[in-house]
């Protein structure tokens, strides 16, 4: 969430900068610190890093963020500036502001501030504070041209995001970077209502603490994190209420207690919603994210669509490349997990698009004449341009469930006929073959051979493909379904199974093999009380055939020929996604008593048939 605390997003930044020569930034330019006052007395802490060449007026690039603008102190250089290390040789001011309540600022911090289109007298959001610091910002630097561009990657994704609706005049450019954008459909917090446990307990442990007035450092987390196994750590947890034990978050986070407190679409996420501010913006917008980002792969998709929907903005730009949150800030991005692209992707979006986009808009130097969508394609491991994303020229080709786990072109001529597992809430299926402190990073990739083998997961296979098959766009399951219980999860699993003969990936582990491995391209959960409505749950009436509906993100990927496209079903992902008691209730106030065992059976006969919907490419 909000580039998940930790060690890895903050490795991950801090390496897209080590590229830049030790001692340039501090040769090259002069650091400033100092507060800007908004209109209702709110004093916000600015970093300012101003080139030391004065012979040039520069743009300003600004990024706020609630993750520390520091180092502080006017002496303390970073080892990174800018979006990237092009960038930063280019020579902009480049501003980094603490947002309100965090950090060096005053105030308080609000979750996703939502974005208020007609304030009163007093009234802030995060836009307002964008408006008035720019506004500052152009007073006040000497040099600069007035053109501002603004970027950040997830939660300051978010920020640049909210900047746009009636956006001041000064900024030119923006790139919301795998940006927060609703976070109980899709991103960080749920995904289709079911909620994310592991992530969100280890992320609000960090984010959450609360401090007295401005700090440097809010001094470590709200409790100490002893997790080793998370598996076996949240199955001993129990019931979600037990994470406000004493030793735990005690009733004293507020951003927890929401999470929990919040757990329908009721306005608290409905006004949180960014996308649906993205309106009539004709600013030139680049919006970016990975195939592989566990937190916020919705965010950038639903951003961009925003934009193209409601704005008919023909400088709206998408660039979706092989990586995970963040990881296009790299400086060398060529393997995840098993995959190998063959190129440095990251250097190649850093240098031929991001660099590129603001020069041209804001220095008007160069050109910038790119497709409406740069999307990497997995499987073919080359990159393709697309007038509109999803591409047009694609046809839904539908694959229904079959008898003896086939996945065939046409629906089952049977008058009954269906597979039954049983979900066992105290057993839930995991989410990852090994043994794990935090999330495992190579899980959106990772061989499902571990799961396939379980008795509660359902697996369907196509025959061997006779010719490559490329998936560009959202994939729909459609799940024909009956339950003994009132409620269960649905985890559809898109699984590309490699042939036999699969050659080992560069710098495999000796000993490894991917002959038959199930490598997953795309996976997705619907919390089933939610099947009709995010905002009006309803229980399962037991044993009736209902249908179970929803939208697995988008993927640009070819199954290549001599390869399988599989199908997995199950009903838990553990720990990623917390345990459903199987029972219509509020989970938050759930006992151990109140997780029951349940058969679930999916159907695929003529009259019920189950299947999933891919848009194939037509070339």
């Amino acid at each position: 969430m909000k580039l998940i605390f930790s060690i890895l997003s903050t490795f991950v930044t801090l390496i897209a900068f080590s590229q830049l020569p030790t001692g340039y930034i501090k040769e090259n330019y002069q650091k400033k610190e100092t507060y800007i006052t908004t209109k209702d007395g709110i004093k916000l802490f600015t970093v300012i890093y101003t080139p030391k060449d004065q012979k040039d007026k520069y743009p300003i690039i600004l990024e706020r963020t609630p993750y520390s603008c520091g180092p502080y102190g006017d002496t303390n250089f970073p080892k990174r500036l800018g979006p990237n290390p092009s960038l930063a040789k280019e020579k902009y001011i480049f501003v980094y502001q603490d947002v309100r309540g965090r950090y060096m600022s005053e105030g308080q911090s609000i979750e996703m501030t939502p974005y208020k289109p007609n304030k009163k007298k007093g009234e802030f959001d995060e836009n307002s504070d964008t408006y008035e610091t720019i506004e500052w910002l152009l007073r006040n630097i000497p040099n600069n041209n007035g053109k501002v561009g603004i970027t950040g990657v997830s939660y300051p994704g978010f920020f640049t995001s909210i900047s746009l609706p009636n956006a001041h005049p000064a900024i030119k450019a923006a790139s919301p970077q795998a940006p927060m954008t609703d976070e109980f459909a899709g991103d960080d917090a749920f995904h289709n209502g079911a909620f994310f446990l592991m992530d969100n307990f280890n992320f609000i442990n960090y984010f959450g603490k609360e401090r007295n007035g401005p700090v440097k450092d809010y001094g470590g987390t709200i409790f100490p994190n002893t997790i080793k196994d998370a598996y076996r750590f949240f199955d001993e947890l129990g019931p979600l209420k037990n994470t406000n034990q004493s030793r735990f978050f005690n009733n004293q986070c507020e951003l927890w207690n929401e999470m929990l407190i919040h757990n329908t679409y009721d306005e608290y996420w409905k006004i949180r919603n960014v996308s649906q501010h993205l309106k009539n913006i004709n600013i030139p917008t680049l919006a970016v994210g990975g195939w592989f980002d566990a937190e916020d792969l919705y965010g950038s998709l639903k951003t961009y669509q925003a934009l193209q929907s409601h704005s008919n903005n023909s400088q709206t730009k998408l660039v979706m490349g092989p990586w995970t949150h963040g990881g296009w800030k790299a400086p060398e991005w060529k393997f995840y997990a098993t995959h190998d692209f063959g190129s440095n992707t990251s250097v190649t979006f850093q240098d031929s698009i991001e660099t590129q986009f603001f020069n041209y808009y804001l220095k008007n130097k160069g050109t910038f004449n790119i497709a409406a969508a740069t999307i990497f394609e997995t499987g073919s491991n080359q990159w393709t341009s697309y007038a509109s994303w999803p591409p047009q020229n694609t046809q839904n080709d539908t694959l229904f469930l079959n008898g003896a786990g086939q996945l065939i072109s046409q629906s089952h001529s049977s008058e009954t006929a269906y597979d039954e597992y049983t979900s066992d809430p105290n057993k839930p299926v995991p989410y990852t073959a090994g043994v794990y402190a935090s999330r495992n990073i190579d899980f959106m990739a990772e061989d499902q051979r571990f799961a396939a083998n379980r008795p509660d997961v359902l697996v369907f296979e196509t025959p061997i493909l006779s010719k490559d098959l490329t998936v560009t766009g959202p994939i729909t399951a459609n799940l024909q379904v009956s339950l003994t219980g009132s409620d269960a999860d649905f985890v559809v699993k898109v699984i590309d199974v490699l042939p036999e003969d699969e050659p080992n990936f560069r710098n495999a582990p000796k000993g490894f093999q991917m002959s038959g491995y199930q490598r997953m391209v795309r996976a997705e959960i619907m919390r089933g009380k939610f099947r009709n409505s995010l905002e009006t749950p309803q229980p399962f009436e037991p044993n009736k055939i209902e249908r179970v509906k929803f939208q697995l993100n988008d993927i640009a990927h070819c199954f290549k020929k001599g390869h399988k496209i599989m199908i997995q079903i199950q009903s838990s992902w553990f720990p990623l996604v917390d345990k459903n008691p199987q029972q219509f209730m509020n989970i938050s106030d759930c006992n151990k008593e109140d997780f029951k065992k349940i058969n679930i059976k999916i159907w695929h006969d003529q009259n019920h048939p189950s299947y999933i919907i891919l848009p194939v490419l037509l070339k």
